[in-house]
């Protein structure tokens, strides 16, 4: 079964906003057997829209289309689905309840007519009730092939695909398995692991395909399969992913939707009734995002500080100043040192510090941009590692915490 997602919206175009509804939409189809084989993005005019809804017509069995369902002139998806139908707008009396009801109880006013306007859908439409919004979600068909038109807004989106969307395309098709499995990795690039793993790669059976995900500092590894059998198609990808796993252990940190890195970090600490600090200068508080992210972090995460101003080592931290004056703030001397008083300044059995230059400009360092070290203190010392992470700015950011990540755990694991 083939789907394709048909997003509308001047806004994704232009780059206002980023199309996470496209994602989603696609993962959630793809674990029920669909294959999403295009994704278009198209202006919310009614040519775009009809050359748009025409095409995967004749490509797909299904067509998820979001955006477009708005109270405004410019929102014309409603009126350019019923040209495409040959139909007609009526008003449905569920969906202009659901209306007055969420501007009584949420919005606290009485509805425009604009607003009211919203409870006109195209006549053969099946109406999917969006309990959060006032757009309805609707079901068509033309052909032999279902559209189903729903808001951009990504919640009401996700409540409408996943509560009302996914049980009738289960019920209506019959679709086979699709099952992925994806290792992740830090630490090697994707060339160096495909020549460690060339012999396994080349051995493996026809119908389990391998796919390499890089990143800045990760790769992902995901083996995906298709078959009538769920179970046979797990036990298959199972055994080939555990072999993969044990080639590539020493940089495996787990699988995706099942863990991460900070994932395994918290674990980690928590098991060992640990905690952990941060001294962050060049990642500015981006180390801290992802571990505060994930849930639990209370338990361990003793708290951050961002000294990105050089003064600000010495004053927050007081780290010697003559330790600045003699190797520059981006040396290992620094690093290790902000390691050091961030465990005094929380009381932490970890502590980790990242000082460097991110760019465009060197700032009060010496050092070539894209120079960071990281510095770990644990409960046996502390050290400090130097980097090259490139020239580009968001990349250095990027790669840094990637790979600070990376020497949190290694130095967990090690003691």
């Amino acid at each position: 079964m083939l789907a394709e997602i048909i997003t509308i919206g001047d806004e994704i175009l232009i780059g206002q906003i980023v199309d996470t509804n496209s994602a989603f939409i696609s993962k959630t189809l793809n674990g029920i057997g669909v294959k999403v084989f295009q994704i278009t993005s198209i202006q919310d005019e009614e040519h775009h829209i009809l050359t748009a809804l025409e095409d995967a017509k004749n490509r797909a069995d299904l067509v998820i289309v979001t955006g477009g369902l708005g109270p405004t002139k410019d929102d014309v998806t409603k009126e350019t689905f019923c040209k495409f139908l040959d139909d007609k707008l009526v008003k449905n009396e569920k969906v202009l309840q659901n209306i007055k009801h969420i501007f009584k109880t949420y919005v606290k006013r009485v509805p425009l007519p604009s607003n009211l306007s919203q409870a006109l859908v195209p006549s053969t439409a099946t109406i999917l009730n969006n309990i959060h919004g006032t757009a309805p979600g609707m079901w068509m068909e033309k052909e032999n092939t279902v559209f189903v038109s729903m808001p951009g807004v990504p919640y009401e989106m996700k409540y409408l695909l996943t509560q009302e969307v996914l049980p009738r395309v289960v019920k209506r098709y019959n679709r086979p398995h699709i099952y992925h499995k994806t290792l992740l990795t830090y630490g090697k690039g994707e060339s160096e692991i495909q020549e460690h793993i060339k012999d396994w790669e080349e051995a493996l059976p026809n119908d389990i395909k391998l796919a390499y995900l890089p990143s800045l500092g990760r790769v992902r590894l995901r083996l995906s399969s298709t078959g009538p059998n769920e179970e046979q198609l797990k036990k298959a990808v199972g055994a080939q992913m555990d072999t993969l796993h044990e080639l590539l252990v020493d940089i495996a940190v787990g699988y995706e939707d099942e863990t991460n890195i900070q994932e395994r970090i918290s674990a980690l600490l928590q098991s060992k009734s640990q905690s952990l600090s941060l001294a962050e200068s060049c990642t500015g508080g981006a180390i801290a995002q992802e571990i505060t992210a994930v849930p639990g972090a209370s338990v361990y995460f003793k708290g951050s500080v961002v000294p990105y101003e050089t003064h600000q080592k010495v004053t927050v931290l007081g780290i010697d100043e003559t330790i600045i004056q003699k190797n520059t703030v981006v040396s290992a001397q620094v690093a290790k040192a902000m390691a050091t008083k961030c465990v005094r300044l929380f009381g932490s059995d970890y502590a980790l510090a990242t000082t460097g230059i991110a760019g465009p400009t060197k700032g009060d360092a010496t050092d070539e941009v894209g120079t960071v070290y990281i510095a770990i203190a644990s409960p046996k010392g502390v050290f400090a590692e130097k980097f090259s992470f490139g020239n580009l700015r968001e990349r250095v950011i990027k790669k840094a915490t990637n790979k600070a990540f990376e020497m949190l755990l290694k130095e967990i694991l090690k003691n």
